[in-house]
């Protein structure tokens, strides 16, 4: 993983010290080197309560986090607990649901372009349609569904490619996103960033709300989502808290540590 200096250990998770306008500038600066110096793609993701929780228990998973390029905080319970760990901490939460609008801004203004790969069709289109309204000057080289056979990968690959994207989203959840995002980092080596994003395309369609600010800013945006969907969250929250506090409590420490 690049940048480890500018990492605080959170769960086992090494997480980029970086505020959101930092990996604006951090996008746009991988995607100039690329065009000059043909450098290989990232595969960048997030972490929260869940993913530190899974990481504990999967190693798999937690071998596959370790060969990301760089993790951003996407839960205000990592941020808290750099607090805890470090005197010199996590900037600020950099959620994918909020980034993503910073990060569409920043490539409409410079060119780049993006492919959405997750979600239903319907759940898809919807988010195409509403990126296309909200940023008109974005290049869209195109999008696509989740639900494909994961045997077709390299069909699937060869179908982005042949767009020529810059960033490739892929959201279809974890632990099963990072495993496809460093399949389409060797698949397709002319992307810039292989960018994990989850949900978001559930919430850019407008099917989704997102919490209240001051429930996000509290940590308590998953009680929020919770309460809107109990039968498909309830179980997931309840286990994954209490092992991410404690993987948290047992290992989070400055990177110079």
């Amino acid at each position: 993983m690049a940048y480890l200096d500018d990492c605080v250990w959170i769960g086992g998770v090494p997480v980029s010290r970086f505020t959101a306008a930092q990996w604006c500038d951090l996008m746009i600066a991988d995607w100039q080197r690329k065009k000059t110096k043909g450098v290989a793609p990232k595969v960048v993701t997030t972490v929260n309560g869940q993913v530190i929780s899974l990481s504990s228990q999967d190693t798999l998973y937690r071998d596959a986090l370790l060969q990301t390029d760089h993790i951003a905080a996407d839960g205000m319970s990592v941020v808290f607990a750099s607090h805890l760990a470090t005197e010199t901490p996590l900037p600020e939460r950099v959620a994918t649901t909020d980034w993503f609008h910073a990060a569409a801004k920043m490539a409409s203004r410079h060119g780049m372009r993006f492919f959405l790969l997750g979600a239903t069709p319907e759940m898809n289109a919807r988010a195409v349609k509403r990126i296309r309204k909200l940023y008109p000057f974005l290049r869209l080289a195109g999008a696509r569904h989740g639900y494909f056979d994961r045997r077709e990968i390299k069909q699937v690959a060869a179908e982005i490619a042949a767009t020529k994207p810059d960033v490739l989203w892929v959201g279809v959840g974890n632990p099963e996103q990072l495993f496809l995002a460093h399949r389409f980092k060797a698949l397709i080596p002319d992307l810039t960033w292989i960018r994990t994003c989850g949900g978001l395309f559930d919430f850019l369609s407008g099917m989704r709300s997102r919490a209240p600010k001051v429930v996000q800013m509290a940590g308590m945006e998953w009680a929020y989502r919770m309460a809107l969907e109990p039968q498909r969250l309830g179980w997931r929250y309840a286990t994954t808290n209490v092992t991410a506090a404690v993987a948290m409590a047992r290992d989070s420490h400055s990177a110079l540590h």
